[in-house]
């Protein structure tokens, strides 16, 4: 048994080090220099085999109806469109398409952010004044979805760029701390808000070190921002987006220090002269077998490992998410009432708006406990802590 688990550890070791050794620090684009952005299609012939596993991204078509499939979401994101209208996210391909048919109003350009890499080139020649022009005046000078620019600026082939400045601003020097090939994916696959003043999209935390549900939380509440007034019940919410950045290099997490985004969801292909490539057709580790090979070396069988994490903690939050749509119904009486003083009220608000941000930390982060049960079952903790403290409130 000793020698088994030796073995393990060894090829752990291993597998460590040669992810560290491609874990280099991604460069950061520079702003305002006045270059044509190169879309991707000018690449297809000199990186025929990416490009065409970057098309293949088309193939994931399915469009799920969260708000059918969870029905507490159209009372906790009362007061915002997500309760109406919460469809999954198709492949890449799709991005262009789909922010314009979310059935949610698109006022202004910075909800473009994540969607092509037309508007991240405009943005950074324009600066902040690019987040506040017209959305549909935007659209005008976008071609494409994400695409090479997006992680690699003009120079495919020479490794990766953020060209999200809001996350290198975000970072600071803890760039330097953050994996190349997860940096460039961390650009869209964060929590993030709308700065009030410009409009501009922006990350609540500088650094690391305050990257986390707690801090930033603490954040929000400093700026006293929300993203929107539940109209029943008067809580200032906060809709927290998709943190899957925040959560993976997260407190708790067992892989962070030995893998990037693209050891698992770009996986290695191997052409008929032997070279390889990283597949950009970005999937599960559960759908390709030579990741999941790669991960045999600690899980024998990844797909029941993965799923025996995903059931439990999918179940957990659809428990606590009912719990969160009986408090706002219940305080939503309360204050139709008139038997609460505005500070009882103001009292619960408080434990309401907190325990939606923990259990939609959770809720919104797409590996569903994977990428690090440890920190997504104590967001659901204190989202339940918080939901029952605010319901023993209502029953004065």
């Amino acid at each position: 048994m000793k020698k088994l688990i030796l073995a393990a550890l060894v090829a752990v070791l291993v597998l460590c080090a040669a992810s560290c050794a491609l874990a280099d620090t991604a460069k950061v684009v520079e702003a305002k220099t006045g270059v044509t952005k190169i879309n991707s299609t000018e690449w297809a012939d000199k990186f025929p085999d990416v490009y065409a596993t970057y098309m293949a991204t088309e193939e994931n078509k399915e469009v799920i109806d969260h708000v059918a499939e969870y029905p507490m979401i159209a009372t906790v994101y009362e007061g915002m469109a997500f309760n109406t209208y919460y469809g999954s996210a198709r492949g890449h391909f799709y991005a262009v398409e789909d922010v314009q048919a979310t059935g949610r109003p698109h006022k202004l350009a910075n909800c473009w952010t994540c969607k092509t890499a037309d508007f991240t080139h405009m943005a950074n020649e324009m600066g902040v004044e690019a987040y506040s022009i017209p959305f549909e005046d935007a659209l005008q000078n976008i071609n494409e979805s994400m695409g090479c620019y997006t992680c690699h600026a003009n120079t495919p082939g020479e490794g990766n760029t953020v060209t999200h400045l809001y996350l290198a601003q975000a970072m600071g020097d803890d760039m330097a701390n953050v994996p190349a090939q997860t940096a460039v994916c961390a650009q869209c696959h964060v929590e993030y808000y709308f700065a009030p003043a410009d409009k501009s999209t922006t990350l609540p935390y500088t650094g690391l070190a305050v990257m986390n549900p707690d801090d930033m939380y603490a954040y929000y509440e400093a700026i006293d921002f929300s993203d929107y007034t539940n109209p029943r019940t008067g809580v200032r919410q906060l809709k927290t987006q998709h943190p899957e950045f925040e959560t993976y290099m997260g407190v708790g997490s067992v892989h962070a220090g030995m893998f990037t985004c693209a050891d698992c969801h770009m996986e290695k292909v191997t052409r008929e002269d032997g070279t390889t490539f990283k597949s950009h057709a970005l999937v599960s580790p559960l759908q390709s077998e030579s990741i999941k090979a790669t991960c045999a070396a600690c899980h024998a069988d990844l797909d029941s490992f993965v799923h025996g994490i995903q059931e439990k903690m999918e179940a957990r939050t659809i428990e606590i998410g009912n719990k969160l749509a009986e408090l706002t119904d219940k305080l939503a009486d309360a204050v139709a009432s008139g038997k609460y003083t505005d500070e009882q009220l103001d009292a619960i608000r408080a434990l309401n708006r907190k325990g939606q941000w923990y259990w939609d930390f959770v809720f919104v982060e797409n590996s569903e406990g994977a990428h690090n049960s440890k920190l997504d079952n104590s967001c659901l903790d204190k989202a339940e802590a918080l939901i029952e403290e605010a319901l023993s409130l209502l029953e004065i």
